[in-house]
């Protein structure tokens, strides 16, 4: 990703994306006043979506509209979020669809999405949670883009789910959305190159001598990429494991502890039991708010930037 370039010039990069990402939070907000948002709130809302922040004007979220339409503009958007931003801009730039196509990585976002959103949907079905599978369908489809691009919307109060599908949602914002996007996590890249690596692994414990290679849509992934992958995949995983033990030694129970660690370093947003859609971080001690600030620091600066500037050795270069 920093090797690739997309113009001549860093400069022009920069102008195309923030002209992209300019249109599309226009065209996001137009859209959402076109079915039935007033101007002001459909104004905030483009801004929240496109940048999937997940702030909104009321308190409800976005369940306060209750409309099926805006729910379907706030997907389709979302998603575009959560797409690489150098491929909306070859699409644009190049007046055709064929960036996305190219765009292995948003296959995989794209088609782990659907297969969240049915395989929840068939699970959920049988609970009766919802009056019918098409209301079961449209809720855990919301949330699953939500969570999964890190938007933080809510329409309903998913804790009421079982906590398998509860889980499934917040694991989602772990790994979907693209590089390059809006969105939180790992990223799809680093998690596929890290199931291919794992795969090669297990390839070479059967066959030592064979002559393995990791690829990414036909282009081969270098070691020293592949090592860094596997370093940034160990402290985020430790990230959370020490950071939920802190929160769970200040006598909070182990779910609300986990999910609020998990969901501030993804920078999701809403987790789940006390920090659940239906209720907000201000149920924390200032010690867990402040375990939840830099749970959404480190995460939003993807780990190593922050933890860079805390090392000694970077003030003596």
């Amino acid at each position: 990703m920093k090797d690739s370039k997309i113009t001549p010039r860093i400069t022009e990069t920069a102008k195309g994306l923030w002209v992209v990402y300019v249109i599309l939070t226009a065209l996001c907000g137009i859209s959402l006043y076109g079915v039935g948002m007033e101007p002001w709130d459909a104004m905030m809302h483009a801004f929240s979506v496109m940048g999937l922040g997940g702030f909104s004007s009321k308190d409800a979220s976005l369940g306060h509209f209750d409309s099926l339409d805006i729910e379907l503009v706030v997907i389709f958007f979302a998603l575009l979020a959560g797409i690489n931003f150098s491929t909306h801009f070859l699409a644009f730039s190049q007046r055709s669809l064929r960036a996305y196509l190219a765009d292995i990585e948003a296959h995989y976002f794209l088609g782990i999405l659907a297969l969240s959103i049915l395989a929840l949907s068939v699970y959920l079905w049988p609970e009766a949670i919802y009056a019918d599978f098409l209301t079961t369908l449209r809720y855990v489809g919301f949330h699953s883009v939500s969570l999964a691009t890190s938007l933080g919307f809510a329409t309903t109060d998913y804790v009421q789910w079982p906590l398998f599908g509860q889980l499934w949602i917040l694991f989602l914002g772990s790994f979907v959305a693209c590089s390059g996007s809006a969105g939180g996590g790992i990223k799809m890249m680093r998690a596929v190159v890290l199931y291919k690596q794992v795969s090669r692994e297990l390839t070479r414990a059967m066959h030592p001598r064979g002559l393995q290679t990791v690829r990414f849509g036909g282009t081969v992934i270098p070691d020293q990429v592949l090592h860094a992958i596997l370093g940034f995949m160990f402290i985020y995983v430790v990230s959370i494991v020490a950071m939920t033990l802190l929160m769970v030694a200040t006598r909070l129970d182990i779910i609300t502890a986990f999910s609020a660690v998990v969901a501030c370093l993804n920078n999701t947003g809403p987790g789940l039991n006390l920090v659940g859609p239906a209720t907000t971080y201000a149920v924390l001690t200032d010690l867990q708010t402040w375990v939840c600030t830099w749970a959404m620091l480190l995460g939003r600066l993807e780990i190593f930037t922050l933890l860079v500037l805390l090392a000694p050795g970077f003030w003596r270069s």
